[in-house]
């Protein structure tokens, strides 16, 4: 597991896509679930099930051993602005946009 990951928040990267089909400038952010759906179907059975006696109807998952989430980057391309996603390794930290280490120098506060 890695400790600290810092990603620049633009990075030259090979685009896939037809229109490109080249190494051009993507624009890197965090990826973050979407908000669920209320009327998606699994949410509704759920709700069915769960209304009146009876308690939880469903195992409620608790026995979580990872420590740590492998890092999703959602990557636009700068040229013809289509998506794609990276996973990274686990790590314990992960920061976007931070300041480079630099060899020999002091750290600032």
């Amino acid at each position: 597991v890695v400790k600290m990951v810092n990603i620049p928040k633009v990075r030259r990267t090979f685009c896939k896509y037809a229109t490109c089909k080249r190494h051009t400038q993507h624009k890197v952010t965090q990826y973050k679930a979407g908000k669920r759906n209320k009327k998606a179907l699994g949410e509704r059975r759920y709700r069915m099930k769960q209304r009146g006696f009876g308690g939880q109807t469903k195992p409620v998952f608790r026995k979580n051993a990872k420590t740590t989430k492998k890092q999703v980057l959602r990557m636009e391309c700068q040229s013809c602005h289509k998506k794609k996603q990276i996973t990274l390794k686990r790590c314990k930290h992960f920061e976007l946009g931070g300041q480079k280490k630099r060899k020999g120098q002091m750290i600032q506060f």
